[in-house]
């Protein structure tokens, strides 16, 4: 059994365990392509196993014939062709503090702590 996401109109809108692509396609209708809950940012977790897609696909992921990728999280974050996932223009911080990311000011802010 494996994983298949199905795709309409580039957009993941279910995944679901099955037996084969061939089976989904068949039974339930439409376009479905495998993923793997094993793979993120085009590198798979077990060791020896092949990276597919890029990543494992979700619910409103969009999918453009090399990988799935989730939805742009800011306008000014960029898709990693590589990995297709999305990356901050400013790196985030190495200090062990915690932040979100600012879009207003492209910048990520500290998160106080009580």
């Amino acid at each position: 059994m494996a994983h298949f996401a199905k795709v309409e109109e580039g957009v993941v809108t279910q995944v679901i365990v099955a037996d084969s692509q061939q089976w989904c396609e068949a039974n339930l209708g439409g376009t479905w392509v495998q993923t793997s809950y094993n793979t993120h940012g085009g590198v798979n977790s077990r060791e020896g196993g092949e990276a597919l897609r890029k990543n494992y696909a979700g619910i409103g992921y969009e999918y453009d014939g090399i990988g799935f990728y989730a939805p742009q999280p800011y306008p000014s974050w960029i898709k990693d062709e590589e990995t297709y996932l999305w990356e901050a223009p400013v790196a985030y911080p190495t200090d062990d503090k915690r932040y979100t990311w600012d879009e207003e000011t492209t910048s990520w802010v500290e998160v106080p702590t009580e």
